[in-house]
């Protein structure tokens, strides 16, 4: 066998790994638990944007990637049953941080999706993801043999757009409860992490819309990309 069919075959296997877990082992959540305190307060994911709400805009993109999905988000589910699927508050008390949406998604995917392997984490305020993050996460991590993942653009790190391992539910659960871990760095580096870069043109995908003046840019950045 020669060496370029030895790395075609590696290759190869790469990718169906990556497949089959996508078509079996990936369930998603929306993290949108957080308190909002930059656009005034309210839910961020709802605030207007080209025509729909930015949580719309995340679905499409983030659904055909995932087996099922979630929105992490505190108070009165009813406000999203227009979009069903199922809403997790956070399992934590004192609106801990995104970790800790992180933390109810895995349990949300091991009590509700026996079978799922995997969680990909999407931000809630970010309308531009790409839609073959959950893919490439995914292949990276099988090349890499590494435990999670996250994204990365114009050479920054976005630690909740992530591959996390359901197995990994109870080690995040003592890492925050028994040693009272918030950062979501702090404990990705108990583990091995596998960073993957995007392009950040024309669009960077990680874009945040935060703030009244990062929805305005947003506006822009639509319009620019169509």
């Amino acid at each position: 066998m020669t060496e370029e069919t030895t790395a075609s075959s590696a290759d190869s296997r790469v990718r169906e790994a990556a497949e089959g877990a996508a078509e079996g082992g990936v369930v998603g959540v929306v993290l949108a638990g957080g308190l909002a305190r930059r656009m005034g307060g309210g839910d961020k994911p709802m605030t207007a944007l080209a025509g729909k709400p930015i949580l719309e805009h995340i679905l499409d993109r983030v659904r055909p990637q995932v087996d099922a999905l979630a929105l992490n988000a505190n108070g009165d589910p009813g406000r999203f049953a227009y979009y069903g699927m199922d809403v997790i508050a956070d399992t934590m008390d004192g609106n801990p941080g995104p970790l800790a949406g992180v933390l109810s998604g895995l349990e949300w995917a091991r009590r509700v999706h026996p079978q799922a392997q995997w969680l990909a984490t999407f931000p809630g305020d970010a309308p531009f993801l790409p839609k073959n993050l959950v893919s490439r996460l995914s292949q990276a991590v099988e090349r890499a043999g590494a435990d999670l993942a996250c994204a990365a653009s114009d050479g920054r790190a976005h630690p909740v757009v992530g591959l996390w391992p359901v197995r990994l539910a109870d080690d995040l659960r003592r890492a925050m409860v028994d040693d009272e871990i918030r950062k979501v760095d702090r404990w990705t580096g108990r583990h091995k992490l596998i960073q993957v870069e995007f392009a950040a043109e024309p669009v960077d995908p990680f874009f945040n819309a935060n703030s009244p003046d990062d929805v305005a840019t947003a506006e822009r950045l639509m319009a620019r990309i169509g």
